[in-house]
């Protein structure tokens, strides 16, 4: 395994970011939702350090200010379950990228185990960073600053990767950047297609995230809806695991798989959430709905794996996946034409749909909301599965969009103890909720339903809300 990497006390400085360092002419205006402060655990008291010069207070005639291309950004990504770290230039160019999967504990504990991931991403964090650098060929002291996951996610493991991007950005004086994990899904799409341009619709689905936002610009984005309970990869995952499949590789993956060996009209389910005229998701009631359909066949899943099972069992597995997704995804659809006709009244000049998170590269999710787009003369962008994914490509990438606009944070001090504690954002908004979708929340207030279910459904949407 490769050598971790050892912080010192008087590290060298990148050339870019000496750069940055040198040509500061006047102290930047404070940004007003970019975090990434922290409290120290300890009461000891160290001198202030320098503010970083930004890029946007350069001279714009200085041949020291380094060229975009000159950007080096290191991004480290640890929400869930999968440990993972990139390098990325400042056009876009990607030097490096890993990923350490934990589908090994998925498949044991069905799921991911909060503690168990966080010791999974401890294990392997140092090697995942330092192969990132390597297969750059880089190392620290190249570096421009460096980029992490600050929320949304568990906090346990958002530490891990918060303190390690603090450890090299100590070690070598760089900029840190905090970064907004869904935010990310949304702006990876910016690095794979050059021309889109803000406006524009985004789709954000993955195992704990149904998001419809409308990005006005870096750092501006309108919730146009979200999921009041259980997002759809959670409810692909939950499906599979009733189905007996094989987790390993994830269950969205592997019920997509099944899917396509049955038939999407063998069973009725109710699509959710048609008598509410808004962009909210809801995917807990069409989950009950597997449930039932899976008992009142009698299947053994629990004790018989799809591998073993008899063709007549496997087809009836298959048709309850297939019907599944096709309403899984007719509930999407039928949400996003909604959010598009919202979103074109706010912004007219809107030309682009990008569909990112997990659940995004799923094949037949994509074809079906391409209809959505191409419908409404919108262009469908969806990143390459390997950027949908959890990934430290989408967390470089918003870094540099961020670092470039003047967003990021100081260095660590060199005295900073360990123990340091960080502000992490495991519930972080992302913008405003739009005004039509806030009725909802508003109309649970005078509705006659009994107030622990009102109390319930509201946690629900500010849980989830951007």
């Amino acid at each position: 395994m490769a050598a971790t990497l050892l912080p010192t006390l008087s590290p060298p400085v990148s050339r870019a970011a000496a750069a940055f360092l040198l040509l500061r002419r006047a102290p930047p205006k404070p940004f007003r939702s970019h975090p990434l402060r922290r409290l120290l655990a300890s009461s000891s008291s160290s001198p202030p350090t320098p503010p970083l010069r930004l890029l946007s207070t350069m001279p714009s005639s200085s041949a020291a200010a380094p060229a975009r291309r000159d950007l080096l950004m290191l991004g480290i990504e640890t929400s869930c379950d999968d440990t993972a770290a990139a390098v990325v230039r400042g056009d876009g160019e990607i030097l490096s990228q890993v990923v350490s999967s934990q589908e090994d504990l998925l498949a044991r504990y069905g799921g991911v185990a909060p503690k168990m991931a966080e010791e999974a991403h401890t294990l392997v964090i140092d090697q995942v960073v330092q192969k990132a650098l390597e297969d750059a060929n880089l190392s620290g002291s190249d570096l421009s600053a460096v980029s992490v996951t600050i929320g949304p996610g568990l906090s346990l493991c958002l530490r891990v990767g918060v303190h390690k991007a603090r450890q090299i950005a100590k070690a070598f004086g760089l900029p840190i950047v905090g970064v907004h994990h869904m935010e990310a899904h949304a702006l990876v799409s910016r690095l794979v297609n050059k021309d889109l341009d803000f406006p524009f619709l985004a789709l954000l689905i993955s195992g704990g995230h149904n998001l419809l936002v409308l990005a006005q610009s870096l750092g501006q984005y309108v919730q146009l809806g979200t999921t009041i309970d259980d997002a759809i990869g959670e409810a692909y995952d939950k499906s599979a695991r009733w189905l007996g499949l094989d987790m390993r590789k994830g269950g969205g993956p592997a019920l997509e798989e099944l899917a396509l060996e049955g038939d999407p009209n063998a069973i009725k389910f109710r699509v959710p959430m048609r008598q509410h005229k808004d962009c909210n998701f809801s995917y807990a009631g069409l989950k009950t709905q597997v449930r039932l359909a899976i008992e009142s066949r009698n299947l053994c899943t629990d004790d018989i794996p799809i591998s073993s099972a008899s063709e007549e069992d496997r087809q009836s597995r298959a048709n309850i996946a297939a019907s599944f997704q096709r309403v899984a995804v007719l509930h999407l659809e039928e949400r996003c034409q909604r959010a598009v006709e919202w979103a074109l009244k706010m912004e007219p000049s809107i030309k682009h749909f990008v569909v990112s998170g997990g659940v995004a590269s799923n094949q037949y999710v994509r074809t079906r909301l391409n209809h959505i787009a191409e419908n409404n003369g919108l262009q469908l962008v969806s990143p390459p599965p390997s950027l949908c994914t959890d990934n430290g490509v989408m967390i470089a990438w918003t870094g540099i969009e961020h670092f470039v606009a003047g967003r990021f944070d100081d260095p660590p001090a060199a005295d900073e103890p360990d123990d340091v504690q960080y502000d992490l954002r495991p519930r972080w908004p992302l913008g405003e909720e739009h005004s039509e979708g806030r009725s909802v929340a508003r109309s649970l207030k005078t509705a006659r339903v009994h107030p622990s279910l009102t109390s319930m459904i509201q946690g629900s949407l500010q849980k989830y809300s951007l």
